[in-house]
């Protein structure tokens, strides 16, 4: 079978497809064969710089997968041969309070991922698709779609009638989008695009904002809010934008601190002041994603996927991911 493989630490270029023998299931696991995977901004940073995340090569990367079963070990229970299921991020976080074991099974990073025609995992690190989900929409959900979820719903509690803000159209703030527009909340989403705002709109956000022409964004939030700021945030951008997120927060919001892609420094006090929850999501367990699959099974969620490469374009599919142009997720179609 053929598998993507991170080689060496030269970047994307150093993504070779190569030939390896089919892996065969022991007690315990599963064989999937993958049909779909998609990227985030967390695999692109691992092809770009393997090294500077501490990984041992060559590794196949990629958390997101999605596929039929085709053979199962002795021993499992949870899955049959003909089953369509998605990968978890973790192979080892099956419900609670994360560990480091847990964090040490991530796919793409503790354990080999899966840009793959063929993986074997445990049956605990994979969960059944949604009935109303093609295999190219299930690939999408392992990361973002659970990151969301877990920030917004799990830890956040969010409930109907609720305001969350948004940073930017990228994976994870679009399935918040979605998840908080099937719980009734009001989202206000942000862009540098008015095309890809206008998009946002027609799928029922409630307010937008261009930062281009509004750098002050924080205050534009207060002012739809009439002063009081979110009950939400899911900040994506890191230090660069977190103290404007702050900002934006009523007093006892939730802010979502999910990724680093900008820079810059934080003052706490304004935290304390409004006495905010802080709280670090990286992706989530086994029983959130199996949790979110009910709800979007429920509501017909439709996951939003900019475009699809064919699975011997890897490569252009993370530089595609590289230029941030796109609006919800990229898919790599590995059976293609």
């Amino acid at each position: 079978m053929k598998a993507w493989r991170i080689e060496t630490n030269d970047g994307i270029d150093a993504l070779k497809l190569i030939d390896l023998p089919s892996p065969e299931p022991k007690r315990g696991q599963v064989k999937v064969r993958i049909v779909a995977s998609s990227i985030n901004a967390r695999d692109m940073n691992t092809v770009r710089a393997p090294a500077a995340r501490n990984l041992p090569l060559p590794m196949i990367p990629n958390s997101d997968g999605a596929g039929e079963v085709i053979a199962v070990g002795e021993g499992v229970t949870r899955f049959k041969a003909g089953d369509r299921v998605a990968t978890c991020f973790f192979a080892r976080w099956p419900a609670g309070d994360i560990s480091a074991d847990a964090m040490a099974s991530a796919l793409g990073g503790g354990e080999q991922g899966v840009l793959a025609e063929e993986v074997v995992l445990d049956e605990g690190a994979l969960v059944r698709l949604p009935a109303n989900l093609s295999y190219r929409e299930g690939a999408t959900l392992t990361c973002a779609a659970v990151t969301a979820w877990n920030g917004l719903v799990a830890r956040g509690g969010m409930k109907a009638g609720d305001t969350v803000l948004l940073l930017g159209t990228g994976g994870v703030s679009i399935f918040a989008l979605q998840i908080a527009t099937i719980f009734g909340a009001r989202a206000i989403i942000t862009s540098k695009s008015d095309e890809k705002l206008e998009r946002a709109r027609s799928m029922g956000a409630w307010q937008t904002i261009n930062y281009g022409t509004r750098p002050d964004w924080d205050k534009a939030v207060l002012e739809m809010t009439g002063g009081l700021g979110v009950d939400h945030v899911v900040e994506v951008g890191g230090p660069g934008t977190l103290q404007k997120s702050i900002e934006a927060a009523r007093i006892g919001g939730n802010v979502a601190l999910i990724g680093v892609l900008t820079q810059g420094e934080i003052n706490p006090l304004p935290m304390m002041r409004k006495s905010l929850r802080l709280n670090g999501i990286y992706v989530g367990s086994r029983e959130m994603f199996e949790d979110m699959n009910a709800a979007i099974e429920a509501n017909g969620l439709q996951p939003v996927i900019d475009r699809t490469f064919a699975f011997s374009e890897a490569r252009e599919a993370y530089r595609y991911m590289q230029s941030a142009g796109h609006f919800g997720k990229i898919v790599i179609d590995v059976s293609n």
